[in-house]
């Protein structure tokens, strides 16, 4: 089996994040907090790229490409931090709608005149929701209600607000999102390990950096371990969206994510010392970001229960003989 990224895969990863690095920096984010939040001009840049319209088919003016690559994208979101209402409606919204055959619903949404937010019950927020002009839950696409209050929120970057009350849980839909949050995480812990690696090569300390301190080195180690261990399990449920295991996968990759982003910010807190916690020191957006989308779309604890159910139970056998294709024969 070849589990390498193809050569245009890597293409569209890199291409995604020198641009997001160089119009998303966190001087941006300085900017964003300060205003409303919502930059028009971040969503058209985004927009023109094609990113809202990634898993879109190219007969309604998209990409046509799949869950995994919309995945690769969902992590330089996390990198960059950025908050724009995109990866609900084009990571979400679009496959789930494909999946009810109902690519009728995609009108618009490759060209960035479409919003789709989302509710499930199982999450108690909806995102955007006063950008949408569509809602998403159990029931399909209708339109939303007027928005209530904004709700407070540890990540002021984030714009949520109450659920609905007639929302159902819908399964897949809850997969998407805790997927798509999952990748979030997955970048946002990658860009906290190099913030912090960055901080420990210039901060001195006793005449040299502080990076040579084994106490430092080791702490970025295990942070450097965590991510590397979360990002094969991302690719794996974002390559299973067809298999029956593409639940359990997607609460594997949520804990994982959940894991590798929270060790790495509780890391940089201690890297950067007590300048970590200051408004004046950029870590703290990703901080906010990780401890916000940890608690979305299932906890910890939410998934841990979900992989007990499907495993110990008996819903899903495991062992090598299960992990692995049965195509595959030994002599």
């Amino acid at each position: 089996m070849d589990f390498s990224f193809s050569q245009d895969q890597i293409d569209l990863r890199d291409a995604v994040r020198e641009y997001l690095d160089g119009e998303h920096d966190p001087a941006v984010l300085r900017a964003l907090d300060e205003g409303s939040g919502r930059d028009p001009a971040i969503r058209s840049g985004l927009v023109e790229m094609g990113l809202a319209g990634i898993m879109v088919p190219e007969s309604k003016g998209g990409l046509g490409l799949g869950l995994l690559e919309a995945t690769m994208i969902g992590v330089e979101l996390g990198r960059a931090n950025v908050s724009e209402p995109l990866a609900d409606t084009a990571f979400v919204a679009v496959p789930w709608l494909l999946a009810q055959d109902r690519a009728d619903a995609l009108d618009g949404v490759a060209s960035g005149e479409r919003v789709i937010a989302i509710a499930d019950p199982a999450n108690g927020w909806v995102a955007d929701l006063d950008h949408a002009d569509a809602l998403l839950s159990s029931a399909g696409l209708v339109e939303p209600a007027p928005v209530t209050d904004r709700l407070d929120t540890v990540d002021p970057l984030r714009q949520l607000f109450a659920l609905p009350d007639e929302v159902t849980h819908d399964p897949l839909l809850f997969d998407l999102a805790a997927l798509t949050c999952a990748a979030q995480m997955v970048g946002a812990a990658e860009r906290m390990m190099a913030l912090s690696t960055d901080y420990a090569e210039q901060r001195e300390q006793f005449g040299q950096p502080i990076g040579r301190f084994q106490a430092i080195k080791h702490h970025l180690a295990s942070v450097a371990v965590k991510v590397e261990f979360a990002r094969p399990v991302l690719w794996r449920a974002a390559a299973s969206q067809n298999d029956e295991r593409f639940s359990l996968n997607v609460s594997h990759v949520k804990i994982a994510a959940t894991d590798a982003a929270m060790l790495a910010a509780e890391t940089a807190i201690q890297v950067h010392g007590a300048m970590g916690y200051t408004y004046e020191v950029d870590l703290h957006f990703w901080m906010k970001r990780v401890w916000a989308l940890a608690g979305a779309w299932g906890d910890r604890a939410t998934h841990l229960r979900r992989v007990e159910a499907m495993v110990i139970d008996g819903a899903m056998d495991i062992g090598p003989s299960e992990t692995f294709t049965k195509e595959l024969t030994h002599a």
